[in-house]
């Protein structure tokens, strides 16, 4: 009798572990660290990459499928959207990575938000692939490259990521748009994004590591698994990661910020700037 019990519950977790993203216990698991002192910017990335996804990969899909004009204005506010209702959370491993160097947040932070970012998009794609199918919606797509040109795509993600990086650094930073600082600074960014996902289309593009993973394991690979490739990892993740490190760099050069704890060799070019217009 027990044996029989011991395995129907073998059958029943084996066939319940089937429907459980890749990674996600381990996910959940990184956001609890620490006593759960970050379980906060956790949640805030798992729900914010959820939301970003659903907004911002409904363009096209959903909505404005037969006019790109009404795609691009959606997406748009998708970006602005997911920002407001997540909680202004940062939903790019690449993005995160450039907050650690620069020391905004430490490592330890950085690891939970992006454990949640992965989390939430591990959950998101297959979700909203389900919604598609109930409402009978086109299904999303998602970011995509033929590893005979894994270079060209790595050039284009780097690129991509180098430019998002400053027009993070600049609208957040440096510029200043008054009592409407936020809806100014957050509409740019989309307007940002959206060009540069026009400009940079040989990798998808994703611009971001957590969309090309969670798009290679749920709708790539097609068995929901992470990908086996070691250009997946290339162009995805080594990619815009490195590229944000050296857009960090390049900022410590102009505003004088600390990168890994190193004070850059030139700069701050900032100073010198305003020195040069007083004199």
């Amino acid at each position: 009798m027990i044996v029989f019990i011991v395995g129907w519950i073998g059958t029943f977790f084996g066939h319940f572990v089937e429907y459980i993203p890749p990674g996600l216990i381990l996910s959940l698991a990184a956001g609890r660290i620490e006593k759960a002192k970050y379980w906060d910017a956790y949640t805030k990335e798992f729900i914010g990459s959820m939301m970003m996804i659903a907004f911002t990969f409904s363009a096209g899909k959903w909505i404005g499928k037969e006019m790109w004009e009404l795609a691009w204005a959606w997406h748009v506010v998708g970006v602005i959207a997911a920002d407001y209702f997540g909680g202004g959370q940062q939903v790019n491993p690449a993005v995160t990575v450039s907050m650690w160097a620069l020391a905004k947040i430490d490592y330890t932070e950085a690891f939970v938000r992006i454990a949640g970012q992965m989390g939430g998009g591990m959950v998101a794609f297959p979700v909203f692939h389900i919604i598609s199918e109930m409402l009978n919606l086109e299904p999303f797509g998602g970011p995509e490259f033929k590893i005979a040109s894994n270079a060209e795509a790595f050039l284009s993600e780097f690129g991509a990521m180098f430019l998002l990086m400053w027009a993070i650094y600049l609208l957040n930073w440096e510029f200043n748009f008054g009592e409407y600082h936020y809806w100014i600074k957050q509409f740019l960014t989309a307007v940002a994004i959206r060009a540069l996902i026009e400009f940079f289309p040989t990798a998808g593009p994703a611009i971001n590591p957590m969309l090309g993973t969670c798009w290679g394991a749920f709708g790539t690979s097609g068995n929901f698994e992470f990908p086996s490739d070691n250009e997946h990892y290339f162009v995805y993740w080594v990619a815009p990661c490195v590229s944000a490190v050296l857009a960090s760099a390049t900022w410590g050069m102009y505003n004088g910020d600390l990168v890994f704890g190193t004070r850059m060799p030139v700069g701050p070019l900032k100073s010198k700037v305003k020195k040069a217009k007083k004199a």
